[in-house]
């Protein structure tokens, strides 16, 4: 029984996750008075770049084709390590959050080597951009992570997820409350999505992620487009699972309360890119700087 649980929470996962882009398109259109794309075409884009050939150049070597297919074998190891509502992990160990988060770096890295090795300006200029983000990133998502783990006792995300009952927010409710505001920022910076990066954006001077996948097109394309809707995926239930704790004792409707939620997640994302632009780049630093503060604010709270 437990296993067909693992199975079926890493199947929700492969199958949901592009889903969260497709309502965030919606949420837009509606704000911007336009019917949209149907609410399925990131699966359509999805199925539609696998299905094609791919260009490579002559100045790039084994790193740029490898790139994406790494990208995405580490994402789904990541995903093998996060619960989803009443559905346990596929693997669960102690200190699997450090695991989880590391893999999250070893994607960055293979994403920006990849770029790097086409020699265009235009993607060493995103990969360098990629990199000076997510080294302010990783502190406020690591720290706030340990700040959890603190609290619930468990160095694993499973039972660290199973512990987060409302009781807790009762009793760490500040140290929630600042972890809570500092993964909404790595969840918006991690996902480039606005206020840090406009993944709709066609100037390649202000752009970070897209600038990076330039160069790739066809089956690789699809898959690093994949890859990033998985990891989008991830870090929401990371943030669900943080901020809105449920845990009624019946499965169905704990998984089905997490589901709503991250739904509820990507209409929030729609909401405030439709209703403010991005922000100059000398001033996202100090966003992510204040979002590695906060995690750090919340593990002094529950040491104390």
């Amino acid at each position: 029984m437990v296993i067909l649980l693992k199975i079926l929470n890493l199947a929700v996962t492969l199958t949901a996750a592009p889903l969260l882009l497709g309502i965030i398109i919606r949420v837009k259109a509606w704000f911007a008075g336009r019917t949209g794309q149907p609410l399925l075409q990131p699966y359509y884009d999805i199925w539609k770049l696998l299905r094609k050939g791919t260009v490579y150049s002559v100045s790039t070597s084994w790193v740029f084709r490898a790139g994406p297919l790494v990208s995405l074998a580490v994402t789904l190891t990541a995903a093998l390590l996060l619960p989803m509502g009443g559905l346990p992990a596929v693997f669960a160990f102690d200190g699997d959050f450090l695991v989880f988060v590391y893999l999250l770096g070893l994607l960055r890295f293979f994403m920006i080597v990849s770029a790097l090795d086409t020699g265009s300006s235009f993607e060493g200029m995103g990969s360098s951009r990629e990199a000076a983000f997510s080294a302010l990133c990783e502190p406020a998502l690591l720290i706030g992570l340990a700040a959890i783990a603190k609290i619930t006792g468990h160095a694993s995300l499973t039972p660290m997820a199973a512990s987060l009952q409302p009781a807790l927010w009762t009793a760490a409710g500040p140290a929630f409350v600042l972890v809570g505001f500092a993964l909404i920022i790595v969840f918006l910076s991690e996902n480039c999505r606005i206020p840090v990066d406009d993944p709709t954006t066609h100037l390649e001077l202000t752009m970070i992620h897209e600038a990076m996948v330039l160069d790739h097109g066809g089956l690789d394309l699809g898959m690093l487009q994949y890859a990033a809707a998985l990891k989008m995926w991830l870090l929401g239930l990371v943030l669900v699972g943080v901020v809105v704790p449920i845990h009624s004792g019946f499965l169905c409707l704990d998984t089905a309360a997490t589901l709503l939620c991250m739904g509820l997640l990507a209409v929030l994302v729609g909401i405030v890119e439709s209703s403010m632009a991005r922000i100059r780049l000398l001033r996202i630093p100090p966003l992510l700087i204040g979002a590695a503060a906060l995690s750090v604010l919340a593990l002094v709270l529950v040491y104390r």
